[in-house]
């Protein structure tokens, strides 16, 4: 259906007397179709009426805007009416004279009878014909609330937004009126957006309801659907089969952004930091692995960009295997470290049975650049895809293949197995896994211990070089845009070194856009290969990072513009719904239970408030990436709906959900 209401990228950022800013909402996307009903719920102090009033007109949004049947939405206007809690009538005026009021002004070139005949209408609708001639003085208040929704209407709104509408009721008279609502929009089929704290309410009136999390920088944490037929009636309502369900997601959501407002409240807002006066840390050692997506940290060394930032001594220690990194980050012996995409989240959450150890992401070093790599064995016996690698695998049962990956956590794993199980093949049954180190990929499967991997470059491409392998997919075709390596630190780290944190995610901001110009692409190579990086001859890195890119099966090299992605199409902002759908993989695969608190979770592990402190200084986009999650199979993630989704898939082990505590 098509899109009636866009609320598009809006940021609310209000000026505080020290001179600072307070980050009200941080880019919220919602988009509302015609006769839904919408409705805001959340905390006080999440920016639930700050939004409505943005989509009201009556305040601007700091960046993106709103539109309503395509036309952006500047100020007030007839088109969309606001019912307020305080009911806001004109105590001199009768019910009809109220309601004509807003008629009289918005039709003022009807008859005067059709105005009439608006009035009365209105009036029967909100049940007050016996009421007409009466003052507010004269009025319950659940009568004058039937006032101002009578009032709104007449006027025939596109759009209608309820401010708590009900909060001031009793509940005999809530409960009373909240079917009157729901029987007009019903009838009228009238677009509704409202703002409440009552969970039963937003369940009984809304099609959807879309929960913000704390300010500042609150943002939509999920979105329930609702699936319980119209026209509703309380009862039915309350025994439908999704009703608890639904309710107590909604409270277990409350309470879990009550329990981060705790935990944040003893953390100093990444928002109000700057690089200016004495860092906590300015002698800093960060682990890397040899691969060419380690470009942002080399560079930010041998250029200058740490110590342009405050960052004096930068010491990068070579890891040979990922295992390495994680072990260095936990026991605190690297102050930071490039970090596959999933390894702050399994590291958080425990994966394989492990210690818990909080560690946060404030920076998407890079994209892409990931490949599967299968044997020439395999090529010279027609694979290409996964379902003829099925076919493989059916047509010699004896011959188990071994596919290499390079941590269980990795992004590599994630996809290898989404590729292997798009094609019908249980990567847990029908082959074997075995984590092999980047670095030894190649020579294994030149030996024939391995018959492919997953890997990044230049390890795909050496195997072309070598005449080992071919590469059977890169990442722009499984997944164009997948995040591929981040920054990680623990919690701890960065809640004691808050300054630090920003200046190193600044000077590593700058290094990223250095590596995206392509004009830096031949320094960079020079830069990269050197002995104590990743010392390898430069012909393996170019292709696919300056020159075409070879895959070895028979086809012309190609021109990957996009594989090797540093800072473009808003690469560096870490992505909520990239972390989540990383957890329901590894979820899927038994490696972690999904967190029943999953929202808990990615907001602890996403600091986008980090990264934003820092891209905001230094005048760049501070918003996440928003393209959906688009894998080569079409099947469609809603990341509103991560179990259900889990469930949808077709291969996949025992899914448990847990609360994580951390």
């Amino acid at each position: 259906m098509k899109t009636f209401v866009e609320v598009d990228h809006v940021d609310r950022v209000f000026d505080i007397p020290n001179g600072g800013k307070y980050i009200a909402l941080k880019n919220i996307e919602l988009k509302i179709r015609q006769g839904e009903f919408i409705s805001l719920l959340g905390h006080s102090g999440c920016g639930k009426s700050t939004l409505l009033n943005i989509i009201a007109g009556l305040d601007k949004a700091t960046v993106g805007g709103v539109t309503l049947e395509g036309r952006e939405v500047k100020e007030p206007g007839p088109d969309r009416m606001v019912v307020f809690q305080n009911y806001s009538l004109l105590p001199w005026l009768t019910v009809r004279e109220n309601i004509a009021l807003a008629v009289d002004e918005v039709f003022k070139d009807k008859p005067k009878g059709e105005r009439r005949s608006i009035v009365e209408e209105h009036i029967d609708m909100v049940g007050l014909r016996h009421a007409a001639k009466k003052r507010p003085s004269e009025l319950s208040g659940g009568m004058k609330q039937r006032v101002a929704i009578a009032r709104a209407l007449a006027i025939r709104p596109k759009l209608l937004l309820l401010d708590e509408p009900f909060g001031a009721l009793d509940a005999l008279t809530r409960g009373s009126l909240q079917e009157q609502l729901m029987k007009i929009c019903n009838q009228h089929n009238v677009t509704c957006v409202m703002v409440t704290h009552d969970v039963d309410e937003a369940l009984f009136l809304s099609d959807r309801i879309v929960m913000l999390t704390n300010g500042p920088e609150a943002h939509i944490g999920q979105i329930l659907e609702v699936p319980i037929p119209r026209p509703r009636q309380r009862l039915e309502v309350v025994n439908h089969p999704s009703y608890y369900r639904l309710r107590n997601e909604m409270i277990y959501f409350l309470n879990q952004q009550k329990l981060l407002k705790k935990r944040k409240a003893a953390q100093i807002p990444a928002s109000t930091l700057t690089v200016s006066g004495t860092l906590e840390k300015i002698h800093l050692e960060i682990g890397f692995m040899p691969l060419t997506d380690a470009a942002p940290l080399i560079v930010a060394k041998e250029k200058g960009f740490f110590a342009n930032y405050g960052l004096e001594t930068v010491i990068l220690n070579r890891a040979d295997n990922w295992t390495e990194i994680a072990t260095g980050v936990a026991a605190g012996k690297l102050d930071a470290a490039q970090m596959l995409a999933g390894m702050p989240l399994a590291l958080t959450l425990g994966a394989g049975g492990k210690t818990p150890i909080p560690v946060v992401n404030a920076l998407n070093l890079s994209r892409n650049s990931n490949a599967i790599t299968l044997s020439k064995k395999l090529y010279s016996e027609g694979v290409r895809t996964p379902e003829k690698l099925k076919a493989t695998i059916n047509a010699y049962p004896d011959r188990i293949l071994t596919l290499g990956i390079a941590h269980p956590t990795a992004m590599q794993n994630l996809i290898l197995r989404y590729w292997l199980a798009a094609g019908g093949i249980d990567p847990d049954r029908d082959i074997s896994l075995a984590v092999i180190p980047p670095t030894q990929m190649v020579k294994q499967l030149k030996a024939g211990i391995i018959d492919g991997y997953c890997a990044g470059e230049p390890w795909n491409y050496l195997a072309v070089c070598e005449n080992a392998g071919f590469v059977a997919a890169t990442a722009l075709e499984i997944w164009p845009g997948q995040p591929k390596k981040v920054l990680g630190v623990r919690e701890d780290w960065a809640q004691k070194h808050p300054k630090t944190y920003v200046a190193l995610v600044k000077a590593l901001l700058e290094a990223c856009k250095y590596c995206d110009d392509l004009r830096n692409r031949e320094e960079i190579v020079e830069l990269i290969c050197r002995p104590q990086y990743l010392d390898i001859d430069p012909a393996c890195v170019r292709p696919g990072f300056i020159a075409p890119y070879d895959r070895g099966d028979g086809m012309p090299p190609q021109n990957l513009t996009t594989y090797h992605q540093f800072y473009l199409h808003q690469t560096n902002c870490p992505n909520r719904t990239e972390l989540l759908w990383m957890v329901t993989q590894m979820a899927r695969w038994g490696l972690v239970p999904f967190p029943k608190n999953w929202v808990e979770v990615i907001e602890r592990v996403c600091r986008t408030d980090v990264f934003g402190a820092a891209a905001r200084d230094l005048g760049l986009l501070d918003i996440e990436q928003d393209d959906p999650i688009h894998l080569f199979d079409g099947k469609v993630f809603n990341p509103s709906q991560p179990i259900e989704y889990l469930q949808s898939l077709e291969i996949k082990r025992q899914i448990r959900i847990e609360e994580v505590f951390i």
